[in-house]
């Protein structure tokens, strides 16, 4: 059985909470998107383009796998016709999060374990493997799946 068809979104949600908010944003980008797999590559290259043009380029491919990794889970499991998912990128002192929005509140992300020769079911290992937290909020119409880098003077991610 491939891992794809073993994790059909159970009901688990990440343990991790936000960084605290009570810092000063220093740059906010929100765009919505619709649900189809071509909006996955406008997404992560325009994170990827803001983050350097707000002086994190130590952090755009990073923030350029992670905003991928998202919005395809977005697009895969949580899209509803004539709904949109939103791509939110937040850039305090401290932190970078990254925020995808989808309709279906219903089919929340649960990390498996895939087969070494599946092709699929990596997303959230990256995702848990590259940030510092992440976690999934679940709103009266759909949920948000974020993640945050810990941003260090020079923005360099800490070791």
């Amino acid at each position: 059985m491939r891992a794809a068809q073993i994790r059909r979104w159970p009901t688990v949600i990440a343990p991790q909470e936000p960084a605290e908010k009570t810092e000063k944003v220093l740059h906010e980008d929100v765009l919505d998107y619709i649900s189809r797999p071509e909006s996955v590559s406008l997404a992560r290259n325009r994170a990827a383009r803001l983050v350097g043009e707000w002086g994190e380029v130590q952090l755009t491919e990073t923030t350029r796998l992670l905003v991928s990794e998202l919005a395809t889970n977005a697009v895969q499991h949580g899209a509803v016709r004539g709904r949109f998912l939103r791509v939110r990128i937040t850039l305090t002192e401290s932190v970078l999060r990254i925020a995808v929005t989808d309709a279906r509140g219903e089919r929340l992300p649960c990390e498996g374990v895939p087969a070494s020769d599946d092709t699929h079911g990596r997303g959230l290992l990256l995702v848990r493997t590259l940030s510092a937290r992440w976690g999934v909020g679940v709103l009266a119409v759909g949920k948000t799946v974020w993640c945050e880098l810990d941003v260090t003077e020079g923005g360099a991610i800490p070791s």
